[in-house]
């Protein structure tokens, strides 16, 4: 039997994973990590992205906007303020916003919160790839 951790995946509105892993990989600010069981403790902010949970039988796929990840030996919480099940990304408003995002950078208005503007096209670009990368494993 191969050893395996709990993971529980949080959106600042409601849980929406919680169950056995054999690993998980996050998007973190530094890189991407792999988290098998009895890993080191961790906590780390992870940037907008997929993240991944390898069960005995399938790979889930999640979208995460950012936030935290915790990690302890035999337990995984990503805390996320947006958080859905990568099959439940919508494609057209995900390119709406990253056409939006890149339309205010360019603009140069007065006006523009250019952070928050590069924020919302790194979270539409996350979106974008994390629904790429489920087109192709489902082929």
């Amino acid at each position: 039997m191969a050893l395996t951790l709990h993971v529980d995946i949080v959106s600042a509105e409601k849980e929406i994973y919680s169950g056995v892993a054999e690993m998980v990989f996050a998007p973190l600010v530094t890189g991407e990590v792999g988290i098998l069981p009895r890993h080191a403790p961790l906590i780390a902010r992870m940037k907008p992205g997929e993240v991944r949970v390898r069960t005995a039988t399938d790979e889930l796929s999640f979208y995460v906007s950012g936030g935290l990840l915790e990690v302890q030996p035999h337990v995984v919480t990503v805390l996320a303020d947006t958080a859905l099940r990568a099959k439940d990304l919508d494609e057209a408003a995900a390119l709406k916003a990253k056409q939006r995002a890149e339309d205010m950078l360019q603009g140069r208005q007065a006006g523009v919160d250019y952070a928050r503007a590069q924020a919302e096209l790194a979270q539409a670009v996350a979106q974008l790839r994390t629904l790429q990368k489920l087109r192709t494993q489902t082929r």
